[in-house]
């Protein structure tokens, strides 16, 4: 039995009729959407440039960074998600919000320092200067595609069915906002409009999460020992819900899910793009630093809020059908529990925000795709473009991104898409970590090794999750999979590595090392 179909459900938002309107909500959301579209109007004469649209000019300061960074990595589906997997799983919730937040340190002493010094705007940059350039930027952009678009049928199909829950608007009118706002930030702000909706992003997202906790603590007198106690009593599991039943039951899972978050979160394009931002490599550093520190407070903000849904809102009737679910499914316990605690207001500030992660999470998404297409792909691979043209197709991706990007989430309504979050992961775990940090660190790598690497890794994680539990029994009906662990990360990722290693040894004498000392190649940014 895999553990990954049991965490699905939790982070699959649900598809129940819509709650009544909160008007709190609506009035915060279009405040938040208003602010960033005024940002977006101050900015835009300045992301005419390469520099601007790319990286903002990399004048962004390191705090300022770190919370764009947190902003864009933490999202709905992981204060939502989270929350309702501690709720219903209880332990093993909080080894999932440890797994994301794992990752951060990785980041910081492997890939925050190299990547800035070696690349410009792009992951395929630093590629692209050890290696032969064509065929590096041809796979790091058909990569990044393929991780933006599993991202952003997820972030799609949970902003629609949020609005639909939370709003009482139409699911597709819902998918149509989100993608015509992400098109508008991107289009006409780049990567400052981008940064500065992560940046409010993630302050609301901290201060809700921490206004939620200190609310939920003030109900028990802020003794942690009463809330635990309640927790026990909240659930028929009792004390199991403080013990781990994923890692008993199916450890080889569990390891690979952990595997897959670790590793995945130093693959992802539009979390790379990121660290071009800052002026140098000490204050890309610096940054990831400071968003370790945000990611962790928040998590652990999560798993208090996680064991106060089980303590406050389970037991509470008011929060149950006669068929003994949650209203609004699982996913939507923080947002009980923040109107258990805190009324309508706390209740319509809390859905406000958590619409507001989504769309700061498809924006950085849709920035990083528009730049694999331009930069990447038009601009290296078809011919030095001038800044003019590539910006010119920047705009064209956006928008292109953003009608998929609608389409897809039209497309996926009301399925269980909650495993593309998780594909997502194991594909940057296992299609760009490995040869991304071999790229950094090991002389040996040729230009064969780290394609042939780089493509195993993409079709070895995509295959074995379809073969696997999430995809092929739960959502193609068979009896059972073909392959039997969920995600695939601690085969796929090991896999990557020695098939890239063992390329590079065969063909080292033929190609040789590409690897300049330092060289920059043109139309790189020193």
């Amino acid at each position: 039995m895999s553990l990954f179909p049991r965490i699905l459900p939790a982070l699959a938002l649900s598809t129940s009729a819509p709650a009544d309107v909160n008007p709190i909500a609506i009035a915060l959301f279009l405040v938040f959407v208003g602010t960033t579209l005024f940002i977006t109007w101050k900015v835009a004469s300045r992301s005419r440039t390469r520099d601007a649209f790319y990286t903002a000019g990399g004048e962004i300061t390191a705090v300022q960074n770190g919370l764009a960074m947190a902003g864009d990595y933490l999202s709905a589906a992981a204060f939502l998600g989270l929350t309702a997997f501690i709720t219903t799983g209880g332990f093993d919730g909080m080894v999932y919000a440890l797994g994301f937040l794992f990752g951060w340190p990785v980041l910081l002493f492997l890939v925050a320092e190299p990547l800035r010094e070696m690349g410009s705007y792009t992951f395929a940059d630093v590629l692209a200067r050890r290696l032969s350039e064509t065929p590096m930027r041809i796979m790091a952009a058909v990569n990044s595609l393929v991780i933006i678009t599993l991202y952003l049928i997820g972030q799609m199909v949970g902003a629609g069915q949020l609005i639909e829950l939370l709003f009482g608007l139409p699911y597709a009118l819902a998918v149509c906002v989100v993608g015509v706002l992400m098109v508008v930030y991107v289009t006409f702000g780049g990567m400052a409009a981008t940064t500065w909706v992560q940046i409010i992003k993630a302050g609301l997202f901290l201060a809700g999460a921490a206004l939620l906790a200190v609310l939920l603590l003030a109900r028990f007198g802020f003794d942690v020992g009463a809330l635990v106690a309640a927790a026990e009593a909240g659930t028929p599991k009792r004390d199991a819900i403080f013990l781990s039943a994923g890692l008993a039951k199916d450890p080889v899972s569990f390891i690979s899910l952990v595997i897959g978050l670790v590793f995945g979160v130093a693959g992802l394009p539009h979390i790379l793009m990121r660290f071009f931002t800052v002026r140098d490599a000490a204050t890309a550093r610096l940054s990831c630093f400071f968003t370790t520190a945000f990611c962790a407070a928040f998590f652990l903000l999560v798993m208090v809020i996680g064991y106060g849904a089980v303590a406050v809102v389970l037991p509470d009737a008011a929060y149950r059908t006669a068929a003994g679910a949650l209203r609004g499914g699982a996913n939507m316990a923080a947002i009980h529990l923040a109107g258990a605690v805190g009324g309508p207001a706390m209740l319509g500030f809390i859905s406000a925000v958590a619409f507001a992660t989504i769309l700061a999470v498809v924006s950085g998404l849709g920035l990083a795709g528009a730049s694999a297409i331009s930069h990447d792909l038009y601009g290296r691979v078809f011919g030095n473009a001038s800044e003019r043209r590539e910006i010119l197709v920047s705009h064209l991706a956006t928008v292109a991104l953003g009608a998929l990007a609608i389409a897809l989430g039209l497309i996926f309504k009301g399925q269980n898409v909650a495993y593309t979050v998780g594909l997502a992961f194991a594909v940057a775990a296992s299609a760009n970590f490995p040869v991304l940090v071999l790229c950094i660190y090991w002389r040996g790598l040729t230009t064969a090794g780290a394609l042939v690497g780089g493509l195993t890794g993409l079709v070895s994680s995509s295959a074995l999750t379809v073969l696997g539990p999430a995809v092929w029994v739960k959502v193609l009906g068979h009896a059972a999979p073909v392959f039997p662990y969920d995600p695939p990360a601690i085969v796929t990722v090991p896999l990557a590595f020695a098939v890239t290693v063992a390329v590079s040894l065969m063909t080292r004498d033929a190609t040789g090392d590409a690897f300049a000392g330092g060289t920059t190649r043109p139309g790189l940014r020193t």
